[in-house]
């Protein structure tokens, strides 16, 4: 039984001293340069770019899933008596049409907030005394295709000439949009970041490489061969890799928190069904130990690259 403590305290004394040697060869401090510094912020720009466009994913499809089979009836008519009945006779023909969910007048006290932002009006007035056009709310059973829809208007429209019918998703055409853009640019963003971090990481190498040349060259006398040598400057762009990788997350979740909740601040319901989800938390979790290994496989190359063209 004791057998077992003997060998795992040999293993540990062997890695203690094989990193104490490559501490003297390659001496390095924790947290001494920049370049722990340099990945936490990288990676605490990827993380807020993951996390917007992750959200933004979240948006649009809570969105297209909301208004996919809704269509909006306008009753426009400047007599507000002719108005309501042509709008009770619509709402009947819709009511009476197979494949609607769901159909519904929208009561005067939400015309009232709906267009109190854009006209001035207040609590008590009358929306009849304004050119507002009644609206029916619908609900299809299924996705609302244009020839779905210019079949419903016909119908409406024999009962309610007035009427005017559109789907919900064409008002929202230009929202989906301009989303789309968004999530494009935040997939660029971290690109870039990405392309930053490997750039950042070949120039700390090379910069490594050139000041400790000649204590290379002498291990390379001794034996060395250019695999152990790369395997030092690795195994340190990793250490300082994680300690920034760690920091920039945190940073990253502090950021995307306090965003989060500004826009929830917003008290729009597109908004509040574009929140996180515990998959995306994941990936999110996911992105330092990604620039751990970006980072780890760019110094790998690099060094092996500018030691074959050294030596």
């Amino acid at each position: 039984m004791s057998v077992l403590p003997a060998i795992t305290s040999a293993l540990g004394g062997d890695w203690r001293e094989r990193t104490s040697a490559e501490s003297r060869l390659l001496p390095q401090g924790k947290l001494s340069g920049p370049m722990p510094w340099v990945i936490a912020i990288m990676i605490g720009l990827t993380v807020v770019a993951t996390a917007s466009g992750l959200a933004l994913r979240n948006t649009a499809r809570a969105a297209r899933a909301d208004v996919a089979g809704g269509v909006t009836v306008q009753i426009v008519h400047g007599a507000p008596r002719e108005r309501d009945q042509q709008a009770q006779a619509a709402l009947a023909v819709l009511k009476a049409t197979p494949g609607i969910a769901e159909a519904r007048l929208v009561p005067q006290q939400e015309l009232d907030a709906l267009v109190e932002p854009w006209l001035g009006t207040s609590a008590g007035d009358d929306v009849n005394a304004l050119p507002v056009p009644a609206l029916i709310d619908v609900r299809l059973a299924g996705s609302a295709d244009p020839a779905r829809v210019k079949a419903l208007g016909q119908a409406v429209r024999r009962k309610a000439p007035a009427a005017r019918i559109d789907a919900q998703a064409s008002w929202l055409a230009p929202v989906f949009e301009a989303v789309h853009a968004l999530q494009w640019l935040a997939g660029g963003l971290i690109a870039l970041l990405a392309f930053a971090t490997i750039a950042t990481v070949l120039l700390a190498s090379r910069n490594a490489l050139g000041n400790h040349r000649s204590t290379i060259e002498i291990v390379h006398m001794l034996g060395g061969t250019d695999a152990q040598i790369a395997r030092i400057f690795q195994r340190s762009m990793a250490v300082d890799a994680a300690a920034g990788g760690i920091g920039g997350l945190l940073l990253g979740v502090v950021v995307t928190g306090l965003l989060g909740r500004q826009f929830g601040a917003l008290g729009s319901g597109m908004m509040a069904a574009g929140g996180l989800v515990w998959s995306d938390w994941i990936a999110i979790c996911c992105i330092p130990i990604c620039g751990v290994l970006l980072a780890v496989i760019t110094a790998r190359l690099t060094v092996l690259s500018a030691l074959r063209r050294m030596l």
